[in-house]
């Protein structure tokens, strides 16, 4: 058995590829629009050697209202070379860090459609540093 995705949906594509690509750092694999479907799918993938794993994009050309939050989906999970940089990168360009990397290794950020993204700190944590060991949460994740 090999595990081939995650299916997340998204009601703007483009607000969501900024998201995942612009700032997080994902890749693009591929990109099929279905006209007859009225639907597009993108598989997106970090581009690490060795790591498979994909996500998929699913927009619903017609769908206008927000998707609810499922209650059996709990988060993504990326591994960092360095948490306080990828914070500061993602806080930076305008992305809330729900819960700040206070202990140097966890943190979680929102894409545009609430889903819940933690970002771990490659090996073992850092030393904690301002401003995210004062910082406080933000909502939820």
């Amino acid at each position: 058995m090999r595990f081939l995705h995650t299916m997340l949906r998204v009601r703007d594509l483009d607000v969501a590829l900024d998201f995942f690509v612009t700032k997080l750092g994902l890749h693009v694999l591929r990109r099929t629009d279905h006209e007859a479907g009225r639907f597009t799918l993108v598989f997106l993938a970090t581009g690490a050697e060795h790591d498979s794993a994909q996500i998929e994009l699913t927009h619903n050309w017609d769908q206008e209202e927000p998707y609810p939050t499922g209650r059996f989906f709990g988060h993504l999970a990326f591994e960092v070379d360095d948490i306080h940089a990828t914070c500061a990168r993602l806080r930076d360009s305008g992305v809330v860090i729900h819960r700040p990397p206070r202990d140097g290794r966890t943190a979680f950020v929102k894409s545009p459609d609430g889903h819940s993204v933690e970002l771990l700190q490659r090996g073992g944590a850092l030393a904690p540093i301002e401003p995210w060991k004062s910082m406080s949460n933000v909502g939820e994740w």
